[in-house]
C-alpha cells in the first residue's frame, strides 16, 4: 500500500483515508446484499402459498422488519462510503493542487522556459482531477469489489460451492483481458494527451494574439495551427474512443457471461435435484449485484489505464529540482557580482563574465542596446535563475545559499511588463503585504499617486480589474504595481523602466510615485530613457552581455564611447515628427 501511496502522490492523511474509504466501501458493498437476500427469503415464502403450503405471516411480518432494518443499514453505510471517498478525495486534490503550487514558487525560471503554460495548467486541473477521480470513484470501490466479491463468494460456498466458483471465475478472466491491453494502451493515451497539449496551447496562441487576427481580418479557419491542432485532437479522441471500448466491451461480455453460466449450470443442478429452486434464486439475484459494480467499474477504467501518463507527469513535475538554500538571515545588503555569466536554454551568452557591487544607499542603473542583458542581469540578482559561472552576493552571503524567500523579502521589483490578478484593486495592492491593514493600503495608493483615479472607479477600492487589470490604463496599472512595492517596503529596489512606455502625463505621476517608493532605499534600475538616470550615483552599459563602460553621467559623457551615442541619439528623437508626403 505504501507503493499506491507514493504512486498516487498522497500524503499520509490521505493514505489513511484511502485505507478508510475502501472499508466503507467494502461495507456498502455487504449491505448491498441485504436488500437481495430479504426479497429472495420474500419471494420464496410467497412461492410457498402459491404451491399450497400456505403462507407464514409471522415469518413474513419478520423478514419486512429485516428489510426496514436493511433499508437504514444501506442508508447509513452509504453515508459513510460518501464522506470517506468523495468529501476526502476532495480534500487530497485540494492539498495536491496547493503542493504543486508551492513547488512552482521554488523552481527556477529556467524551468518555466522549458515549460509550455498549458502544460503545467493541465497539471494542476486536468492531472489533479484524475488524481481525485481515481480517489473517489475508481481504486476504493474496485478493491473494495474484490474483497466484497471473495468474502460473498465464500459464504456462498458453504451453500453451493460449485455455484459460487461459477459466479467468481469470469471476473479475473475479464481483468486479465484490460491488463493485458494497459502496455498497448499507454502509448495512445500519451499521444492522446499530447494531443490535448498542443490544442491547448494553439488556443492560447489563438487568444493572446487575437487583436493582430482581427486587425488582418483571419478568423478561426484561417488560423491553420488552431485549425490542425483541434483536427488531431478529433482523430486521437476517436482513436482512443475505439481502442479503448473494445477491451472494455470485451471484458463486459466475458464477465456477464458468468450469469449465463450460473443459470446454465444451475438449472441442470436443479433439474437432478441437487439443489432447491430457492437457492438457485439466491445465486442469481446475487450474481446480478456481484457483477453490477464491476461493469460500473469498467466504465471507468480509461482513467485507471491513463494513471501512468498522469502520474508520470506528476513526478516529473513534482521532481523538478527547486531553487536550494537554507539560509534566513543576512547580516547587510551589499550587492556584489563577481565574473558573473548565463545563457538560456539555447546555451547563447547573454551574460559574459560580468562584475560590479553596489554599495548601500546608492542609485546604480544598468543601460544599453536591446538584447545587451539588463533585464536578464537584473533577474539574476534576484535569483529568478541562477547564474552558470561566477557568483552574486548579497552581504556576505552567495544567494545561491539563500533561501529564496529570505532574498524577495529585501527586494521590491517594479517590471515594464505588470501582472494583475483579476480581484480587486484593494486586493492586488494587498499582494506586497498580506499583513498590512486598510489604513496602510490606503495610503501606499495615494503615495503611489493612484487616490485620483480609484476615486473615480464605481466601487474605488472594491473595485474589480478584469484580466490582468484590463480595466485600467498603462499608468493606472504600474501605479497600483508601484503601491504593492511601497507596502511591502523592503530594502532593495529594482525597477525595471517602468516608464518607458507611457503618455507624458502618466509618466509624470509614475516619476512620483517611483520617488516615493525609492526614499532612503538601495535603487537599481534598467534606464531605456538616459536623462532620467543624470543624477544615479553609478551607471553601468552593457552591450553584448559585457560591461563596456561605467561612472557617472558627467564622466561617461566625456569619455565619447557607446553612453554618449545612446544620449545624443536620445536627444535627437526628441525633436523627430512624423511628416505627410504628399
Amino acid at each position: 500500500m505504501k507503493r499506491l501511496r507514493d504512486y498516487l502522490f498522497i500524503s499520509d492523511d490521505g493514505y489513511k483515508n484511502l485505507k478508510k474509504a475502501i472499508f466503507a466501501c467494502t461495507i456498502t458493498n455487504m449491505a448491498l446484499f441485504l436488500p437481495f437476500i430479504i426479497t429472495t427469503l420474500f419471494f420464496g415464502e410467497l412461492i410457498r402459498g402459491f404451491i399450497g403450503i400456505g403462507l407464514d405471516w409471522n415469518k413474513m411480518w419478520i423478514i419486512w422488519g429485516f428489510g426496514m432494518i436493511s433499508a437504514l443499514l444501506v442508508f447509513l453505510s452509504a453515508r459513510n462510503d460518501y464522506e470517506k471517498t468523495y468529501i476526502s478525495s476532495y480534500k487530497e486534490s485540494k492539498r495536491t493542487r496547493f503542493k504543486i503550487a508551492e513547488h512552482l514558487i521554488s523552481l527556477p525560471m529556467s524551468f518555466f522556459n522549458e515549460k509550455d503554460l498549458s502544460d503545467l495548467t493541465s497539471n494542476m486541473m486536468s492531472d489533479c482531477s484524475a488524481l481525485e477521480s481515481m480517489l473517489s470513484s475508481t481504486i476504493p470501490p474496485l478493491i473494495a469489489n474484490f474483497i466484497s466479491v471473495f468474502l460473498t463468494c465464500i459464504i456462498l460456498a458453504f451453500f453451493e460451492w460449485r455455484l459460487a466458483v461459477l459466479i467468481f471465475i469470469t471476473i479475473p478472466i475479464s481483468f486479465i483481458i484490460v491488463m493485458m491491453s494497459k502496455k498497448n494502451q499507454k502509448k495512445i493515451f500519451e499521444e492522446h494527451r499530447d494531443s490535448k497539449l498542443e490544442l491547448y496551447s494553439k488556443i492560447q496562441e489563438y487568444l493572446d494574439g487575437i487583436k493582430v487576427i482581427k486587425s488582418y481580418g483571419l478568423g478561426g479557419k484561417e488560423f491553420k495551427k488552431l485549425d490542425e491542432a483541434l483536427i488531431y485532437m478529433k482523430k486521437m479522441s476517436i482513436k482512443v474512443e475505439l481502442i479503448v471500448g473494445v477491451f472494455m466491451s470485451s471484458a463486459s461480455i466475458i464477465l456477464q457471461a458468468g450469469i449465463g453460466i450460473t443459470i446454465y449450470f444451475g438449472t441442470k443442478l436443479l433439474l437432478k435435484g441437487e439443489i432447491d429452486l430457492l437457492t438457485l434464486l439466491i445465486f442469481l439475484l446475487i450474481s446480478t449485484r456481484i457483477y453490477g459494480p464491476f461493469l460500473a467499474i469498467l466504465s471507468q477504467l480509461y482513467n485507471l489505464l491513463n494513471l501512468d501518463v498522469v502520474t508520470e507527469r506528476m513526478n516529473q513535475l513534482l521532481s523538478a529540482p527547486i531553487m536550494s538554500g537554507d539560509i534566513k538571515e543576512i547580516k547587510d545588503l551589499n550587492i556584489k557580482a563577481e565574473h558573473i555569466s548565463f545563457s538560456y536554454n539555447d546555451g547563447y551568452p547573454v551574460i559574459q563574465d560580468i562584475s560590479f557591487e553596489i554599495n548601500e544607499g546608492k542609485v546604480f542603473a544598468f543601460v544599453g542596446p536591446s538584447g545587451s542583458g539588463k533585464s536578464t542581469l537584473m533577474k539574476l540578482i534576484a535569483r529568478f535563475w541562477d547564474t552558470d559561472d561566477g557568483e552574486i552576493y548579497l552581504g556576505d552571503k552567495n544567494i545561491k545559499e539563500l533561501e529564496q524567500s529570505e532574498i524577495m523579502k529585501n527586494m521590491s521589483i517594479v517590471f515594464q511588463d505588470i501582472i494583475l490578478f483579476n480581484d480587486t484593486i484593494f486586493n492586488n495592492i494587498k499582494i506586497g503585504n498580506s499583513e498590512a491593514s486598510r489604513e496602510d493600503i490606503i495610503r501606499a495608493a495615494k503615495l503611489a499617486q493612484c487616490e485620483e483615479f480609484i476615486n473615480r472607479l464605481p466601487n474605488k477600492y472594491e473595485t474589480l480589474l478584469g484580466e490582468n487589470g484590463s480595466t485600467l490604463s498603462g499608468g493606472e496599472r504600474q501605479r497600483i504595481s508601484i503601491a504593492r512595492s511601497i507596502l511591502k517596503d523592503a530594502p532593495i529596489i529594482l525597477l525595471d523602466e517602468a516608464t518607458s512606455s507611457l503618455d507624458p502625463e502618466n509618466e509624470v505621476l509614475v516619476q512620483r510615485a517611483i520617488s516615493e517608493l525609492t526614499k532612503n532605499k538601495r535603487v537599481i534600475v534598467i534606464a531605456h530613457k538616459l536623462n532620467t538616470i543624470e543624477e544615479a550615483d553609478k551607471i553601468l552599459v552593457l552591450n553584448h552581455g559585457r560591461i563596456v563602460e561605467e561612472g557617472r553621467h558627467d564622466e561617461l559623457m566625456e569619455r565619447n564611447g557607446l553612453y554618449r551615442k545612446m544620449y545624443s541619439l536620445q536627444r535627437e528623437s526628441m525633436n523627430y515628427n512624423i511628416t505627410s508626403i504628399d
